[in-house]
């Protein structure tokens, strides 16, 4: 596999890779109708490590879906790991033990699971969409991405209608997306012509009740 990319100017890819502090660096972003954004940028110290392990590492799988009437690739690698799985990488489990400390453990809202999507070129992408976890969509709930490798631009925009903002992540940045966000607003990774590398994204997730 290819994971040729231009790493940052801050990364030791022969040091290992850490997290930073949550407290007093997080960046808060109301997007109206109770949902928010919050981002922290370079959350994981030497996220370049972190990236050359996972795309190594991962037992990453190429998915399908039916669309209209025929099968296509999904335009991403994926790998999931289920509540009390093991993670591929220690870093993943501070990260998530991390976050729950941080935004205090609601009920319904704990992290528990993380999925992962490798975006190879500027060619893979996720269409927009709002994270459906378990049935209990009509509550809040979060969805918490850390990126590493190369940069790409997390768009989101309110369903229905209206201005879309745009959140440049990549090299260990952290984006929550909180509050009503899944059900009043929808996001997405678009396709680029822009010559970019390859990023992975780790999306920690509660597990709702089915």
């Amino acid at each position: 596999m290819n994971i040729d990319f231009q790493s940052s100017l801050f990364d030791d890819l022969d040091a290992d890779p850490g997290l930073e502090s949550l407290a007093g660096e997080v960046q808060r972003t109301e997007l109206g109708a109770g949902a928010w954004v919050d981002l922290r940028p370079g959350w994981v110290s030497n996220s370049d490590a972190l990236f050359e392990r996972l795309a190594l590492d991962v037992p990453w799988h190429a998915d399908q879906r039916e669309m209209y009437d025929r099968v296509v690739d999904v335009p991403r690698l994926v790998s999931h790991f289920g509540a009390g799985s093991l993670y591929p990488d220690l870093v993943l489990t501070r990260a998530q033990d991390a976050l729950n400390d941080f935004y205090g453990r609601p009920p319904g809202q704990v992290f528990s699971t993380a999925g992962l999507c490798f975006y190879r070129t500027g060619d893979d992408s996720v269409a927009w969409h709002g994270d459906r976890v378990g049935r209990a969509i009509d509550r809040d709930t979060m969805v918490a991405i850390v990126s590493v490798g190369a940069a790409r631009t997390l768009s989101v925009r309110p369903k229905g209608g209206g201005e879309t903002m745009r959140f440049p992540v990549g090299h260990g940045d952290l984006v929550v997306m909180g509050g009503s966000c899944q059900r009043t607003h929808e996001h997405a990774i678009l396709k680029t012509k822009q010559a970019v590398g390859p990023r992975i994204s780790i999306q920690f997730r509660p597990v709702w009740p089915r």
